[in-house]
């Protein structure tokens, strides 16, 4: 059966079932600790996407019409896209019989259409998709260290004092599913700040910062959407009342039991009040109440960033696994993957 392209809205029932079960065998082999993923609310985790992103899936069945190998293209910024982000899985018993690469070249050629010039891909350090990548070519462009704050390991009592530790001239909000409109424009201010400070953000390409109300109106709604649920708690400067540091989790319903940070942020007028650590405890404060079915948070930080990484450190965070954000021009992928094997 032969490799099929297809739009999100073109998934059965089977095609969704079949998909989750690559996931998870993928996930039993390679990381038998990470979390089992379920199809509530899949088709829409598959489907919605911001208004300017273009999302195509690729499936790839074998002879019996059993399901292989499936993967993700997401093309960025409207009709002509600079980069796209693959996401790829392939069921163990099928490597090395050429799924990885069959997908690959669909994906590649899929993103050259698209006018996409760049692709980057997540990979776990500790699986064999590093091998994979190096092969063809894809270059390392960041390492990233995750680490995991494990729910029953977890000391209350530390994180309620590190909640109410808040500097004078601050107050905290807490908002879930987004927040409201009196502070969005000052939210997207302060989430401006992450182009000068790339360590504070993980690489979570549907949730991208902007400097502007609309398109984070857009990013809160299109998470909504997609079954995952947002957590945010802001430090807000008085007598002004103008949000100065933000730290934003996601857990989705696809899998309830581990909640994934975004971004956190102060604006740097703001820094050395310890709103950062404030602000990060009482989101945990908040999640314990909201999320009682987790077990773990994951987060992710640059090797660089080690004021983040302190931070996490004193709230429980526990270096697990290095993640390798890899790229590869299109072009010369393709020219790879024509090549006789």
């Amino acid at each position: 059966m032969p490799l099929k392209q297809l739009a999100p809205g073109e998934m059965t029932d089977d095609d969704l079932r079949d998909w989750c079960s690559v996931l998870n065998d993928m996930t039993a082999a390679d990381m038998p600790a990470e979390p089992r993923w379920r199809t509530d609310s899949l088709r829409e985790y598959l489907t919605a996407t911001l208004p300017e992103d273009r999302r195509y899936l690729f499936l790839d069945r074998d002879a019996d019409g059993d399901l292989v190998g499936h993967a993700s293209l997401i093309l960025f910024g409207g009709e002509q896209a600079g980069t796209g982000v693959v996401e790829m899985s392939t069921r163990p018993s099928a490597r090395g019989k050429g799924v990885g690469t069959r997908l690959l070249r669909a994906v590649a050629e899929c993103a050259k259409a698209g006018g996409c010039r760049t692709l980057s891909v997540e990979v776990i350090a500790t699986t064999p998709a590093v091998g994979f990548y190096d092969r063809l070519g894809f270059a390392r462009a960041v390492v990233e260290q995750r680490h995991l704050l494990r729910w029953a390991d977890i000391d209350w009592e530390k994180i309620e004092r590190a909640a109410g530790r808040l500097a004078a001239g601050y107050r905290l909000e807490y908002h879930a599913g987004g927040v409201p409109d009196r502070l969005m424009d000052s939210y997207a201010d302060v989430k401006a700040n992450l182009r000068s400070a790339p360590g504070n953000v993980a690489f979570v390409p549907e949730w991208r910062g902007s400097a502007n109300a609309p398109a984070l109106r857009d990013s809160f709604e299109t998470l909504a959407r997609r079954g995952m649920r947002s957590h945010i708690a802001v430090a807000v400067s008085e007598p002004y009342g103008n949000v100065v540091g933000l730290t934003e989790l996601v857990v989705s319903a696809q899998r309830p039991t581990r909640a994934d940070q975004y971004d956190t942020v102060v604006a740097p007028a703001h820094r050395s009040y310890g709103l950062a650590m404030t602000m990060k405890a009482r989101l945990l404060t908040e999640l314990r109440r909201a999320e009682p079915q987790l077990v773990d948070v994951q987060t992710w930080t640059l090797d660089t960033a080690d004021d983040v990484r302190w931070i996490n450190s004193e709230l429980g965070f526990v270096h697990d696994v290095d993640w390798y954000d890899y790229e590869a021009d299109v072009d010369k992928l393709l020219a790879r993957l024509s090549r006789p094997a």
